[in-house]
């Protein structure tokens, strides 16, 4: 499959950053190696975008499928409910995300600054697979969800609330921000045969031409522990 993200015109035209080149999903794609640009709403056509934000780990570290199993880690489907990173103060409501005819995945809803999205016809948080949770990074009011995701670093952790009254407890092993010219889809979004997620938004500088930020920030991490109802 070809990194080079292809190019799909704007979902909402008089939308300032608008997300209709958001998440993209090939029909060619098998479980979940494909491909997702994803872009956000900004303050205004005159608003800075965050700073770039830092790399703080060069690969992506996998716990064995194995190991998972061993701890009794590895749950059964059940959704999301809530998203709590405690370090970044980020305590939000999921929402399921889907495919459009055009071969989109929706966006979260631009008008709540304060919700995360998760495909929701694949991998739930816990399983083994890779799970996709994405979220603004900025909206047209403001700051967003995901504003200070770049600020997580290898060790820090991710609550997830699901459905079941489970808490799964991910690891961050790391934060990186690839250029959407040259997305490594395969390794973003390839089945894994443990449970991780991705926690995807934008990243690097707004271009106000293209209406785009030129990045995506990736949080890779892994499942750590489990709290059952």
């Amino acid at each position: 499959m070809s990194a080079q993200p292809p190019v799909v015109q704007s979902q909402t035209a008089s939308a300032p950053r608008s997300l209709g080149r958001a998440l993209l999903w090939p029909a060619a794609a098998v479980a979940l190696g494909f491909l997702l640009v994803f872009n956000s709403f900004g303050t205004s056509t005159d608003a800075k975008p965050p700073s770039r934000p830092v790399v703080s780990a060069p690969t992506v570290v996998q716990t064995p499928s194995a190991k998972a199993e061993e701890k009794g880690l590895a749950l059964p489907p059940a959704e999301p409910k809530r998203l709590k990173i405690a370090e970044i103060a980020v305590d939000a409501p999921f929402t399921g995300l889907s495919l459009e005819e055009s071969g989109q995945l929706e966006a979260p809803p631009a008008n709540n600054s304060n919700l995360v999205g998760w495909y929701q016809e694949g991998v739930t948080p816990g399983e083994p697979g890779t799970s996709i949770i994405a979220g603004h990074v900025d909206t047209k009011t403001g700051p967003a969800v995901f504003m200070q995701l770049s600020e997580l670093k290898r060790g820090s952790k991710v609550d997830i609330s699901r459905k079941d009254g489970s808490v799964a407890t991910f690891v961050v092993d790391s934060v990186e921000a690839f250029s959407k010219a040259d997305f490594p889809n395969k390794r973003v979004y390839d089945h894994t045969p443990d449970p991780q997620v991705r926690l995807i938004t934008c990243a690097g500088e707004y271009d106000k031409k293209a209406q785009d930020y030129t990045e995506n920030l990736v949080v890779f991490a892994h499942l750590q522990a489990v709290k059952r109802p």
